[in-house]
């Protein structure tokens, strides 16, 4: 039975992902680091910016032989805010969190983002009000995705056991967090940054099941319950 539903923000509520990675690739590829846009995703996409900027700066010494610049993540992270004028959620977000809350129970969202910017983008983008208080940042935790901390720490404030819990998410990183917290994960395919191959890497991170879109609420809470059954 599952008594909860817990969503990432980025690319699954809001089509953020996109932005962001565009902003970033196109800083990192100033600074010498191209990668192509499924490589990115697969690598990066979920992570909190602690485990990414590590990740970043190994890849740095790796291609230039020396540390990344002192400014290399402000640089990077100038690039991220650059198309955010762009935001706006994912189609059928807000109804889906609607039918979420009425059919299946309890709701939330764990999200690798900063805490003041995952608020920020759930208001500006009316979903805030339709999930609130229940909304928690790897800011909260020791580790973030793809480590579990972010799910169980959601799951423990729902008061609801990991088991009884479903997890909505984009990435591969996502994906293994929710699955090493001991929920259950479906893969999101909705995000405009979903790549040809992407649902294949999501299945063999642990998703056992794809949605493709929240394009009617229906369609979404029907794809829930055909899976919790």
């Amino acid at each position: 039975m599952i008594d909860a539903v817990i969503f990432d923000c980025d690319g699954v509520l809001v089509d953020s992902e996109v932005l962001a990675i565009r902003g970033e690739r196109e800083a990192l590829g100033a600074l010498g680091l191209d990668y192509d846009p499924p490589t990115y995703v697969e690598r990066f996409v979920g992570m909190h910016d602690r485990t990414f900027f590590a990740a970043l700066r190994i890849d740095y010494r790796a291609v230039h032989g020396q540390d990344a610049p002192s400014d290399f993540e402000e640089t990077v992270l100038a690039g991220r805010r650059k198309h955010k004028d762009g935001l706006e959620a994912v189609a059928g977000a807000h109804d889906a969190l609607r039918a979420a809350r009425e059919r299946i129970g309890a709701v939330a969202v764990a999200s690798s983002s900063r805490a003041e910017f995952l608020r920020s983008k759930l208001e500006r983008t009316g979903l805030f009000e339709l999930v609130a208080p229940h909304v928690y940042s790897a800011d909260l935790v020791a580790n973030g995705k793809p480590a579990p901390d972010i799910f169980l720490y959601a799951a423990e404030r729902l008061g609801v056991a990991p088991a009884r819990c479903v997890v909505l998410e984009d990435s591969v990183n996502g994906v293994r967090a929710a699955r090493a917290a001991g929920m259950r994960a479906w893969g999101f395919l909705g995000g405009g940054h979903i790549f040809q191959g992407h649902e294949e890497r999501l299945i063999a991170a642990g998703a056992e099941a794809t949605l493709r879109d929240f394009r009617a609420a229906g369609r979404a809470i029907s794809a829930l319950e055909k899976s919790i059954r």
